[in-house]
């Protein structure tokens, strides 16, 4: 077992990589300065008074796939699956597979009170909890031709389109305005034998599918996503396959607005030693995102999994040994704005056969289906593996920025993590609490008034 440490080589060997550019870069565009003017209600600006800003959320967004919501076999695990979530991640992945949404043509699981069905909880139940904690929910995905329902097998091209449309229309209409992001095509290049439908196949399916979603969707962030290898694991030139097709798309008219890519490392431990060269490699993994950048520079990591393979101790810190190295990579780098994991706990993770009956086997049962990556941040029972605590520790604290200043000629300057923040000033015998955005695209200062 102890041969996997090799997996950490190419992050360990390239530390002036880290010095040189990532870290450089997570403070050249992560955070930014913002002068704070504290005045009295006449205008005139407070002489002295003590300051105390702590940063609440982040303006970046960190999140998972949130499938197993109410899920989970106990009240204890439900309520615990939803204070690890929301004390971790600002953004949730919805399920809107069609195959499960509308398994019967024209009955639409949105409704809280919709059938149970494995890692597809209700949408309406998703969006309640991400309002409710100040989570930005995530659509995923639009139009992916391996989760069409069967009813639409043997239809026509011209039948799928419509009915298509017809789910743009009812999606939109329902949640448009609760979900900035919607990703419009997923894994084109990797369901080729898994198609359900002849349009798939078809020369204008993305062209269509994001026209029409533009149609739909004018206001949201349009996103086109694929598999790990297309991105991460090509040559990194301009005729890979994905860039290639995105780049078509875009001379055809297509608005994509961001690109996509999962990292999920379904490897053997052979195999994931063999790929560490390139997928876990920071200057291989920048010269890609730099390419990408190039095309649209708007980048995001939808959907990953990273193994531990077991739940020894040497297995668990491993995986969060690579955890802390992708993330950081990926947070420096000035295109990247979203950064997804996939399965919040272990022994849920997607099986062959969603049957019932297959479920209720397999819950908890590391032997099948991608359960046996142990890909996950939490433990089967709900305790946190060090990849969580990892996280936590760069999300939660190194990531984020608290200070406590005196006020000079009435202003103080902050240089902080681009979110949302809380300040208090102490002043004129008052304290006052308030509430305040330093975005990317802020103006760069602040007014209060004491």
């Amino acid at each position: 077992m102890s041969n996997r440490k090799c997996v950490l080589d190419y992050f360990e060997q390239n530390k002036d990589f880290f010095e040189d550019t990532v870290y450089p870069n997570i403070e050249k565009y992560r955070k930014g300065d913002i002068k704070i003017s504290v005045t009295d209600k006449d205008g005139n600006k407070i002489s002295n008074g003590k300051v105390k800003i702590k940063q609440l959320n982040h303006e970046f967004k960190f999140g998972a796939n949130i499938f197993m919501l109410d899920e989970l076999e106990t009240d204890s695990k439900n309520q615990a699956y939803k204070e690890y979530f929301k004390s971790l991640f600002n953004m949730a992945t919805l399920p809107f597979y069609w195959a499960s949404l509308e398994e019967k043509r024209g009955v639409l699981r949105f409704g809280k009170d919709s059938p149970k069905y494995y890692r597809r909880p209700a949408i309406d139940l998703c969006i309640e909890f991400c309002e409710e904690n100040g989570i930005e929910p995530r659509e995923h995905a639009l139009a992916y031709d391996f989760q069409f329902p069967k009813w639409l097998k043997d239809a026509s091209i011209d039948e799928v389109k419509s009915a298509l449309e017809l789910r743009y229309k009812q999606i939109a209409e329902r949640y448009a305005d609760k979900m900035p992001t919607i990703e419009v095509t997923n894994e084109m290049l990797w369901a080729h034998n898994n198609c359900v439908t002849a349009f798939y196949n078809q020369k204008d399916y993305i062209e269509w599918c994001f026209k029409t979603a533009e149609k739909y969707f004018p206001e949201n962030q349009l996103v086109i996503n694929e598999y790990t290898e297309a991105f991460w694991g090509a040559n990194c030139r301009a005729t890979d396959s994905y860039y290639a097709y995105v780049e078509a798309n875009l001379l055809k008219g297509a608005r994509i607005d961001a690109i996509g890519a999962q990292f999920h490392m379904f490897e053997s431990r052979e195999s994931e030693l063999r790929k560490s060269s390139y997928l876990y490699n920071p200057i291989s993994l920048y010269d890609h995102m730099n390419m990408y950048a190039d095309l649209i520079n708007c980048l995001q990591v939808t959907e990953i999994t990273i193994p531990a393979y077991s739940d020894e101790a040497e297995d668990e810190e491993i995986q969060a040994k690579l955890i802390e190295y992708l993330y950081t990579v990926w947070f420096s780098h000035p295109a990247m704005e979203q950064i997804i994991y996939w399965n919040l706990v272990d022994g849920y993770a997607y099986v062959a056969d969603p049957t019932p009956e297959k479920i209720a086997r397999t819950q908890g049962d590391m032997t099948v289906g991608e359960n046996v990556y142990y890909g996950g941040l939490l433990r089967f029972d709900l305790t946190p593996k060090p990849a969580y605590k990892t996280l936590d520790n760069l999300i939660n604290k190194k990531w984020k920025t608290e200070l406590s200043c005196e006020l000079t000629n009435g202003e103080c300057n902050l240089r902080g993590f681009f979110g949302e923040y809380e300040i208090e000033i102490e002043a004129d015998g008052k304290i006052v609490k308030s509430r305040f955005t330093h975005s990317k695209n802020g103006s760069g200062s602040l007014e209060i008034t004491v």
